[in-house]
């Protein structure tokens, strides 16, 4: 067999190459030259690669679902004649449904959520057990930044609980039983020995929000807003343990898991266009793309976190594993984000959400000030 020569291993070496689709952008990164604005910068994510590429692709996405209109739809046969109305069809939004693991509401993304909330933004959130109870938390007392390296026995000992690098007192989750048990104990006497006025987890929510009356806390927007948050695992945590130590003390609260389901998924059937933004993975992951399924799909699909699909998880699933079991639909827009959401989510609101807000409050500004000289004209006329 003879030897190969140095103008094989040339070919082999120098492979020629098929034509590169036009679609394809080049691989180019934000010029430092220039000053930079986050505009620009999130601007120049799409073309650097890897995660950022990705970033700039769930900006578009969650772009798509803020602004979409019925009205972009054409009218077919199918269509009710409630939805014919040109300004019905206008006035006509896609359903957002956010979730987030509860740490993220012991972090600082908890104003970021709450921003959204009380701007009615989100149609509903999905959440854990600690999203709920911490925001409440925050309110009765704060939450501290530590490290992660703090020796957990020193903690035990000083009463000092470690969520990751964050630090809460154990004196708050004191606070907490002081002020939800009375609330409890109300809720099981308006109960009474009904067995169908009985509560679900989203009205203990609402409930516990109009109690705080605290415009700090992400509960007390949902409920002024009418937005529910829904809890599967409601008592998988702090609140959980309340309920525990109530049912010695009055039993016969009853919270019913079934009336939530039905309340969920009647909202993703209902909706004309379904969107998902999922901070994590779990529980308020999986409950939301469920939901789905009964529409045959979302139509948007945002996923950040850091989970991997190696072991089969739902939480480190990419958005293609739903598309296969029907809960995001095939001609869907669906990213997944690999990345602490801490670090990028406030980024793709800023550039969504906060862009669309802060445009609207610089025009109402704007109007609010030639109105101002219109009078002033009219008074000096």
């Amino acid at each position: 067999m003879a030897e190969a020569g140095p103008s094989s291993a040339q070919a082999a070496v120098f492979v020629r190459s098929a034509p590169v689709p036009a679609s394809y952008a080049q691989v180019r990164g934000p010029n430092f030259d220039d000053e930079q604005t986050l505009d620009s910068l999130m601007d120049a994510y799409a073309r650097v690669g890897f995660q950022a590429s990705g970033v700039a692709r769930a900006i578009d996405v969650v772009e798509q679902m803020r602004t979409w209109r019925l009205s972009d739809d054409a009218i077919d046969d199918s269509t009710p004649d409630e939805l014919l109305d040109p300004a019905v069809r206008a006035a006509t939004k896609a359903t957002i449904f956010l979730g987030f693991t509860s740490n993220l509401i012991s972090s600082g993304l908890r104003e970021v959520i709450l921003f959204l909330v009380k701007h009615k933004m989100v149609s509903a959130l999905v959440t854990t057990a600690g999203g709920v109870e911490e925001d409440l938390i925050k309110c009765l007392g704060p939450t501290y930044l530590g490290a992660f390296a703090l020796d957990g026995r020193e903690l035990r000992k000083k009463g000092l609980n470690r969520i990751g690098n964050l630090l809460v007192p154990n004196d708050n989750y004191c606070k907490f039983e002081d002020w939800v048990m009375p609330i409890l104990e109300k809720m099981r006497a308006e109960q009474g020995d009904s067995v169908t006025q009985v509560w679900t987890p989203s009205k203990v929510i609402e409930r516990l929000g109009r109690e705080i009356d605290d415009e700090r806390s992400v509960l007390y927007w949902a409920q002024r807003n009418g937005i529910p948050i829904f809890c599967p695992a409601l008592t998988d945590g702090s609140l959980g343990d309340m309920l525990y130590f109530h049912s010695y003390k009055s039993p016969g609260l009853v919270v019913d898991l079934v009336g939530d389901i039905r309340r969920l998924n009647d909202m993703s059937v209902r909706a004309r266009k379904a969107g998902m933004i999922i901070l994590g993975g779990g529980v308020c992951k999986h409950q939301i793309a469920n939901a789905m399924l009964f529409r045959n799909g979302a139509d948007y699909a945002v996923y950040i976190n850091t989970g991997q699909e190696f072991d089969g998880s739902d939480s480190g699933a990419r958005p293609d594993e739903a598309i296969s079991w029907g809960k995001i639909k095939g001609t869907g827009e669906s990213v997944k984000v690999y990345c602490d959401a801490t670090i990028i989510f406030p980024l793709i609101v800023a550039q969504t959400f906060g862009k669309a807000h802060w445009a609207a409050q610089k025009q109402q500004g704007a109007n609010g000030a030639a109105s101002a000289d219109d009078e002033r004209r009219s008074g000096d006329a």
